[in-house]
């Protein structure tokens, strides 16, 4: 679950991370009032959207010699007018796509002097099982771009979580961001901090870019961006009370709310699965065909018939799919159960599109059978190849 950056910030705070002053506002008055509640006489009025790039990025609505969105206000009346252009326009980054982000809330922060910038992050490194602390002294940058042309300004730290965060660490940080005297032990007490919040909060992500040192000698976290591991929620009720479920897409929420893992894709070839591996499988076989997925969905081991019929639906709102391929290998979840769940999504839905079914493992025979006596247009594949070359071929006849 990802969330935005004011809301990082006060989760920061609450673990003794320095951030700049700063305020919400979902309205044009509330900016103004936030603002107003700020030392100014410069301020910083950024949009809310859970992408990168802001500040270079471009509204659709304004035209291209328009301000990003990520904008300097030398005055409560600039501030107005920043949040006028704002709210309620569709931003446009190098991470929202072309569609963009329709900007519904803002943040207005006090202004900082700059004296550097510098690049921070934690990761959870799969490979290792470790924490990866991620440091460069070229803050303010795609660190991708930091990656590519100069490698040796990065430097990855990692930590075991079961040892935790030792002094080593920090002063490590420390090093990797050429800082010394008083700056040096910020920077460690700031990297103690944030692995702290990391790992109390079970984040994926932590971003901080840039980390700025000021001119009067303080670090401070001048933007950031979180995401948290959705399995772990149930133990963070304040974290999951953060989620703004404008920034997601509408079948994927929906698709939360049933416990289905599902992942919307740019093909025309619908997905249902059971089994993430399986999933990628028949996502693979779809694209060796020559079509591509529309959707990455795993209905899981457990999934009774209104879980699947829900599953179902959901793909059929997507107005890019051409065609269904369902594919499950009945183990705990039984293949009569599926396909109950079709035959009922079906009916519901009035299904318009080919549909190809492959089923086999637990009750595949009964599964097969109430497939059979639907009455419905629904093709059975023998197996994967089989069930994968038929969809694609059912697609491009109706094509």
């Amino acid at each position: 679950m990802n969330i935005h950056e004011y809301q990082a910030k006060e989760l920061l705070a609450d673990f003794g991370v320095g951030i700049p002053a700063g305020h919400a506002a979902l309205t044009v008055e509330e900016a103004v009032e936030a603002a107003k509640k700020l030392p100014g006489p410069l301020y910083v009025v950024k949009a809310q959207i859970h992408a990168g790039g802001r500040g270079k990025g471009k509204f659709k609505e304004l035209g291209p010699d328009a301000k990003g969105g990520v904008r300097l206000a030398k005055s409560i009346d600039e501030v107005r007018a920043d949040a006028q252009d704002m709210l309620g326009n569709t931003l446009v980054t190098v991470q929202t796509g072309d569609e963009g982000k329709q900007v519904n809330r803002l943040y207005v922060t006090d202004g900082v002097d700059i004296a550097e910038e510098y690049y921070l992050a934690l990761l959870v490194d799969r490979a290792s099982g470790q924490v990866a602390m991620v440091v460069s002294t070229e803050g303010g940058m795609d660190i991708e771009d930091v990656a590519h042309s100069t490698p040796e300004k990065i430097t990855t730290i990692t930590i075991d979580p079961a040892q935790g965060f030792m002094p080593h660490h920090g002063r490590a940080v420390a090093f990797a961001l050429k800082l010394d005297g008083d700056l040096n032990k910020q920077a460690q007490k700031l990297a103690k901090q944030l692995y702290e919040a990391f790992m109390a909060l079970d984040g994926e992500m932590l971003e901080i870019n840039p980390l700025v040192e000021t001119k009067d000698g303080k670090l401070l976290v001048l933007d950031t961006k979180m995401s948290f591991d959705g399995n772990a929620l149930y133990r963070h009720p304040k974290v999951e009370e953060l989620r703004d479920e404008t920034e997601e897409d509408p079948a994927e929420v929906e698709a939360s709310k049933h416990d289905l893992a599902y992942i919307k894709l740019d093909g025309n070839i619908g997905c249902m699965v059971n089994g993430a591996g399986l999933a990628m499988a028949t996502m693979d076989i779809i694209k060796l065909n020559g079509a591509f997925p529309a959707n990455f969905l795993d209905v899981g081991g457990g999934a009774t018939t209104e879980k699947v019929t829900a599953a179902f639906k959901i793909i059929l709102s997507d107005p890019a799919v051409e065609g269904i391929l369902v594919n499950i290998f009945g183990g705990i979840m039984k293949c009569d159960i599926i396909a109950d769940g079709i035959v009922a999504a079906a009916k519901e839905v009035n299904l318009s599109v080919p549909l190809v079914v492959r089923l086999e493992g637990t009750n595949v025979e009964k599964g097969k059978e109430i497939l059979e006596n639907s009455g419905l247009p629904i093709v059975s594949g023998d197996n994967l190849g089989d069930a994968a070359e038929k969809i694609v071929a059912q697609v491009k006849k109706a094509a």
